[in-house]
């Protein structure tokens, strides 16, 4: 399992031209999903996503997580994240997930983040989505569950 982790101003998913989900200051999540993942895969990404220290202190320096600042998440459904891009010029997906596990698992990541107290905004699982977002830093950060 894949999270590319933006931390944002503000951010906002739209499908058909219409806001679905809009977050002002935290993390925005594009979540990529393989075959193999499981629930502990998930557990894990979400232990790390929300102790992460990228939010800057009074000194400016990245010692707050999203927890401490009391951020949100905007998460997005990104299965392109296991694109195979090794030959050829029009990517491979075939490593990501299938749409009923992949929505199971992605399901799972967004409830573990509201257990812990912390805003989730969604786009729709499968739709073509547009994505806003301010970037600040820029931090942006790539997490796979295969490091642990």
């Amino acid at each position: 399992m894949k999270v590319v982790l933006q931390r944002a101003r503000n951010a906002s998913v739209s499908v058909d031209g219409e806001i679905v989900g809009k977050i002002s200051n935290g993390l925005v999540t594009l979540v990529g999903i393989t075959h193999q993942d499981t629930e502990e895969d998930v557990k894990y990404l979400v232990n790390k996503l929300i102790h992460l220290r990228v939010f800057e202190d009074e000194q400016e320096k990245m010692n707050l997580s999203l927890k401490d600042v009391g951020g949100s998440v905007l998460s997005i459904s990104q299965f392109t994240l296991y694109g195979d891009t090794r030959k050829g010029r029009r990517p491979n997906f075939m490593n990501a997930a299938k749409p009923d596990h992949a929505f199971k698992l992605y399901q799972a990541f967004n409830e573990l983040i509201q257990e812990e107290e912390i805003e989730v905004q969604t786009g729709k699982f499968g739709e073509m989505m547009d994505v806003q977002l301010t970037n600040v830093g820029p931090v942006t950060l790539i997490l796979d569950s295969q490091d642990r």
